[in-house]
Parts: structure tokens; C-alpha cells; sequence
């Protein structure tokens, strides 16, 4: 295998296969939050800055 025929290789594997990875890595990021048990968990981390721990000191 030559220096071209490997870097050719190498392009068609991230553009294929990398772009399939990315996609899935981003519909996984982007879906984590809407799954069935982490509603509790989302509404914890949203309310978390109007928690008032110290009772104003």
C-alpha cells in the first residue's frame, strides 16, 4: 500500500464512518435529556440556582 492509496483510504473511512459517528454521537446528545427517567433529574438542575441553602448569608 502506497503513501496515496493510504491516505485515500483514510479519507473514505472519516468520511464515511466519521460522519456516522458524529451523527450518532449528536442524536444521542441531543435525545439524553428527553428519556423516560431522567425527568426528576432535569427539574432538579433547573430549579438548583433558586435553592436557597445558606437561608440568605
Amino acid at each position: 500500500m502506497t503513501q496515496h492509496s493510504t491516505y485515500e483510504f483514510l479519507r473514505q473511512l472519516a468520511d464515511s464512518w466519521g460522519l456516522l459517528a458524529m451523527l450518532l454521537s449528536f442524536l444521542v446528545l441531543i435525545l439524553w435529556p428527553f428519556r423516560p427517567g431522567a425527568k426528576q433529574r432535569n427539574h432538579e438542575a433547573a430549579t438548583a440556582i433558586f435553592e436557597d441553602h445558606d437561608h440568605g448569608e
